[in-house]
């Protein structure tokens, strides 16, 4: 199984997301889209599969410190548009594993996925 967990080195919930991956002695492949970017195809699919309300951080303070226009009247496109400009709005970790999608971290969930 391929896994390629996203998101940003220092982010607490990566941390506990690549935490518990280890712990469960499963290999993964990290990508830090703060550091490396990310490109608007990944963006695309995600937000295909999950939605863009989900895969948009707007909980976070990068959203939150953005302009009221910029926050008001929200689309795919335009979320899209916000992520790849400023990828910590993207909530953390999205991870992809032989073709499942899973944003955020809950260890229920992830046993789920990997019978741990």
């Amino acid at each position: 199984m391929t896994i390629t967990i996203y998101g940003i080195k220092n982010c607490d919930t990566m941390k506990k997301a690549r935490t518990w991956l280890e712990g469960h002695g499963i290999a993964y492949d990290f990508h830090d889209y703060k550091a490396v970017g990310i490109d608007r195809d990944h963006l695309e699919r995600w937000t295909a599969q999950a939605g863009w309300e989900t895969v948009l951080n707007r909980a976070g303070t990068t959203f939150k410190a953005l302009p009221e226009e910029d926050r008001a009247d929200l689309t795919k496109h335009k979320a899209i548009a916000l992520m790849l400009a400023q990828p910590s709005m993207i909530k953390r970790p999205v991870l992809e594993a032989d073709g499942k999608l899973l944003i955020g971290f809950k260890p229920e969930i992830y046993a789920g996925i990997f019978g741990s």
